[in-house]
This record gives C-alpha cells, sequence and structure tokens, in this order.
C-alpha cells in the first residue's frame, strides 16, 4: 500500500490542530468559571481572574454545598434523574419493541405519527394548561411527565432491537414465551450498550432540565438544583438565593459563589459518565449498521 505523502500530514496535522483548538476554546469558558470558584477572594473582587486561579482557597465551595437550600434542590434534581431516566428507558422499550416489528398493522402510519411530533408540538400554552388540568403543577410529576419519552430516542433503540437476530424470538416462541418475557428476559438484556446511551441521554436532560422547572413549579421545596442555579446566577442578591443574611455572605464574594454553585451542580453528571463510557462509543454507532 502506498504510503502517505508530505501533503496527507499536513493535511491530518492541519485537522488535529483544528479540533484541538475547538476543543480547547470549549473549555475556556469552564476553566474560568473553575478559577472563580478556587481564586481567593481579593482577585475575584478586582477582575484578575482569567483563565487561570489567582491564589487558591476552598471555603466558597465549601459554603455552597453545605448549603442546606443547595443540599434539598441536590436530593430533588438527583431523585427526578434516576426515577425520570428508569421511567423513560422502561416507556421507550416498550414502544420501540413492537414497533421494530415489520409485521405490525399499521406501523407505516404509526412511525409517521411518531415523527410528526418531533416536528411539531403543542406549544408551551398548551402544555401549561394540560399540566394544570392533570393538576400537577408543583409536583414531581410535572418534571418527569413532559419528557417521559424522546421519539429520537426511541428510533434508536427501535433500529437497535431490528438488528438483533430474529431466531432468538422464534426460539422463545416456540417455547410457549409470551412477548413481555421476550422483550425483559431476552431483548432488554442483550440490549446494554443502547439503553446504557439513551439513559444518558435522558439523565443529562432530567438533570439539566430548568425550563419545565420554571414553568410548573412555584415552591422551594420542589425546586430542582438548575432552578436553583438560575436563581443563583440571575438574582443580584444572592444572599436571599441562598437564604443567607448579608453578614454570612460578607467574606465571600457573589461571583465566587455563583461559579461555585455552577461547578458543584456539574460535578454529578460529570461523575456518571466514566462508569457508561464503555457503552456510549457502541451505543453512538448503533443503527449505522445492521446485521
Amino acid at each position: 500500500m502506498r504510503g502517505k505523502k508530505f501533503g496527507d500530514y499536513a493535511l491530518d496535522s492541519g485537522i488535529y490542530l483544528a479540533l484541538t483548538l475547538m476543543g480547547l476554546m470549549t473549555l475556556l469558558p469552564f476553566a474560568n468559571v473553575l478559577s472563580k470558584a478556587i481564586s481567593e477572594e481579593w482577585a475575584i473582587v478586582a477582575g484578575k481572574v482569567g483563565i487561570f486561579p489567582r491564589g487558591f482557597q476552598l471555603d466558597t465551595m465549601k459554603f455552597v454545598v453545605t448549603n442546606d437550600q443547595f443540599l434539598h434542590s441536590l436530593f430533588i434534581s438527583g431523585l427526578v434523574a434516576v426515577v425520570g431516566t428508569l421511567a423513560s428507558l422502561l416507556i421507550t422499550a416498550m414502544t420501540a419493541y413492537p414497533l421494530s416489528k415489520r409485521e405490525l398493522p399499521g406501523m407505516g402510519i404509526l412511525i409517521v405519527l411518531f415523527i410528526f411530533t418531533m416536528m411539531f408540538s403543542g406549544g408551551i400554552i398548551p402544555n401549561y394548561l394540560l399540566i394544570r388540568e392533570l393538576n400537577l403543577i408543583n409536583s414531581l410529576g410535572s418534571l418527569i411527565l413532559p419528557a417521559l419519552i424522546s421519539v429520537f430516542n426511541m428510533l434508536v433503540i427501535k433500529s437497535y432491537f431490528e438488528s438483533l437476530p430474529s431466531s432468538l424470538e422464534e426460539s422463545a416462541k416456540l417455547e410457549g414465551a409470551s412477548n413481555f418475557t421476550i422483550l425483559f428476559r431476552i431483548i432488554l438484556p442483550l440490549s446494554g450498550p443502547v439503553l446504557a446511551t439513551i439513559g444518558l441521554f435522558y439523565a443529562v436532560y432530567y438533570w439539566n432540565d430548568y425550563f419545565n422547572p420554571m414553568l410548573y413549579i412555584n415552591s422551594s421545596s420542589l425546586k430542582p438544583l438548575q432552578l436553583y442555579l438560575q436563581d443563583i446566577v440571575m438574582n443580584a442578591d444572592t444572599s436571599s438565593a441562598l437564604n443567607k443574611s448579608a453578614d454570612d455572605l460578607m467574606n465571600v464574594p457573589a461571583e465566587g459563589v455563583r461559579s461555585a454553585t455552577v461547578i458543584a451542580s456539574t460535578i454529578p453528571i460529570l461523575l456518571v459518565y466514566p462508569f457508561l463510557q464503555k457503552y456510549f462509543i457502541k451505543g453512538v454507532l448503533i443503527g449505522s449498521v445492521k446485521g
């Protein structure tokens, strides 16, 4: 096989360099926020903090993560993310399984109807009226039910189910297994990569969602972490958002508190990714090749 020419190496080097620069550019805002979270008070107040910290201290992070409202909002977000992800995976898989059968009557029409919902939605006001009529305002159900199933995720799982050998199901049916038994005892155990990948998609969505809580949650006792984070970032009076007095915040710069809250809100979901990384690369390629 003919070796690479100098122009090929130059092109590859240029591509890697461009991708490296783009990656670094995406990290700059995060580096700035992290630096503000751990820099000393004088540097933050003086505006001397860039992408590298000035000095080092963890008092601001400690102040944020020990706040009662932060811990309560963290619990609410964790609960919504766990319950929502499990419920969404269950409903999505149960929807994708029958749609993966070509012999299903009216499958083409059903697929078109599902895809139609990807292109058009009811809108904010109809959705709000629906949630209100269901008496879900100020309830955790309003944070889970509107995002219970994603058509895109359903189509990805459907594509994976179609790639599994049909002989597995035929053998199970000969043994008298029902469709539910086949799904939960055979199909899902073989679908670890796609379930882990889609589960990560759902978990990230539930964790980062602040728009639905902003619409449906008015009670501070049900405020998830992202809505609490919005209050911290957007509120000029940080003491009211933290339920702290001005004296408590005297030695803690407001900008440092905001940055520390952003970092503390990001860490939990970052810790989940390493455990799913081995499935993620397989999962994102699901459906590109069948057989």
